[in-house]
């Protein structure tokens, strides 16, 4: 009876680490991914920038959503990211944030 309970314990440990594996490492999902395929353009494919542009891959979903937002706002000086960013409503900042926060560097 207790090798049962154990082996129960077991696999319902085992799984439960694998459902909230799989939350934390969920890859983003299409609409986050189509957000941003217009950056690659200067920000390279899924943000590893590599022509001195800034490198969005790993970025901080809160700074990268902070900056956007102030790009839009115009508090934050740009050359075009200005233009860009008004194209996007806040909730499309954090689904881009999202896909690049999952990026690796």
């Amino acid at each position: 009876m207790k090798s049962i309970r154990l082996k129960t314990i077991t696999i319902a440990c085992v799984v439960g680490w694998t459902l909230v594996s799989a939350a934390v490492f969920a890859a983003p999902d299409a609409r986050s991914r189509n957000l941003t395929a217009s950056c690659a353009a200067c920000h390279g494919t899924n943000g590893h920038s590599v022509n001195g542009t800034p490198v969005l891959a790993a970025m901080d979903k809160k700074m990268f959503v902070i900056q956007m937002k102030d790009f839009k706002s115009g508090t934050r000086p740009a050359t075009v990211m200005h233009q860009h960013a008004k194209g996007y409503s806040d909730e499309e900042f954090e689904k881009m944030a999202e896909f690049f926060a999952a990026q690796h560097r």
